[in-house]
């Protein structure tokens, strides 16, 4: 850019590119993959558009040299990918999948060839569906294993790879899968939610303790963060709602009291237990931002809730943004456009 058009980018700003895993891979039944919620919530008859699934995808599994060379031509310096739990643990945990591993040893390799970083999530919402079945993420023992399962893929890509990132967007794994149910695995409870959360938060800060004791150089978490814009006692519930359950507890160290309380409400707190928060706030390097648009919000009266199967149905065959939850709290109506 030019000083006519804007300001210029500062010096060490990358260029590059990303995904997540069941976003392009597909091959989904190849070489040992297992399935996953997404594979699992895409064939449920009605929650997703036309019956699409992942099967295929942009078939990145088959397509990846092709795809790198892509990249290089734009001069892209970065790929930011996911790892695809299923594809290195079918069931979860034990032992992991060399075919599995396989994959990411060649994209990486390819990456580095032309000269493209390789930035690794390994968490981008396609939870194994053998640990779904076991609790998913509304169960503790979720986020040992997902230490377990960071702990294997930096063990065969870790001499190549500097930049780690545990989770993307843990709240929309916690709060649209387990909330709302608009995303996989389709639950719908507050409870749920809420508890889906705090593991999310532990499974990054116990991955975050396995990666750095391994020696991994850079560690982050890539967070979907927003400004709420309006009225200001619902702009601050919605913040609470939707940008602190993530950003107070692991960067911070802190917990706010007042979601506490909501918390507390719809969960109880018995999933919480003392030195979490010591686990959860691990030091880390990056942290990663995924901005859409802000929260244009009025303090309103919320309708009446709708019955969860219609409600389910109707937001599954489309892409509407979510609301703060009607379970959260006093009612905060949001009144930008989807974003």
């Amino acid at each position: 850019m030019t000083a006519a058009t804007g300001p210029a980018f500062p010096a060490g700003f990358v260029w590059g590119a990303a995904s997540a895993a069941y976003q392009i891979e597909g091959a989904a039944r190849e070489d040992g993959h297992g399935p996953s919620i997404w594979d699992t919530f895409s064939r449920t008859p009605g929650w997703v558009l036309s019956g699409h699934t992942g099967d295929v995808a942009c078939d990145h599994y088959h397509r990846h040299a092709d795809d790198v060379e892509l990249m290089r031509s734009l001069g892209l310096a970065a790929y930011r990918f996911s790892v695809a739990w299923p594809r290195i643990q079918p069931d979860g945990s034990g032992p992991v999948n060399p075919r599995g591993l396989d994959f990411y040893d060649r994209l990486v390799d390819s990456l580095l060839a032309a000269g493209i970083d390789p930035y690794v999530t390994l968490y981008h919402w396609d939870l194994p569906q053998a640990l779904e079945d076991r609790g998913g993420w509304a169960a503790r023992d979720t986020a040992y294993r997902f230490a377990d399962y960071a702990s294997a893929v930096h063990a065969r890509l870790g001499d190549r790879v500097r930049t780690w990132t545990t989770l993307n967007e843990p709240w929309v794994a916690a709060f649209l899968g387990y909330g709302s149910g608009v995303h996989a695995p389709g639950r719908t409870g507050a409870g749920d939610a809420f508890r889906a959360a705090h593991h999310l938060l532990l499974a990054h800060g116990l991955g975050t303790r396995a990666l750095r004791e391994a020696g991994a150089r850079e560690l982050a978490l890539t967070l979907n963060l927003s400004p709420a814009v309006g009225d200001p006692a619902a702009a601050e519930r919605v913040d609470l709602l939707l940008n602190r359950p993530f950003l107070d507890p692991a960067p911070r160290g802190e917990m706010p009291e007042d979601l506490l309380k909501i918390v507390d409400r719809h969960a109880g707190l018995d999933h919480l237990r003392d030195g979490d928060l010591a686990l959860i706030h691990q030091p880390i390097d990056l942290l990663g931002v995924n901005y859409y648009c802000p929260q244009y919000v009025a303090d309103a009266p919320a309708p009446p809730p709708t019955p969860p199967g219609r409600a389910a149905r109707t937001s599954r065959s489309s892409t509407p943004a979510a609301p703060a939850p009607r379970w959260a709290g006093p009612s905060a109506r949001r009144v930008s456009p989807p974003c």
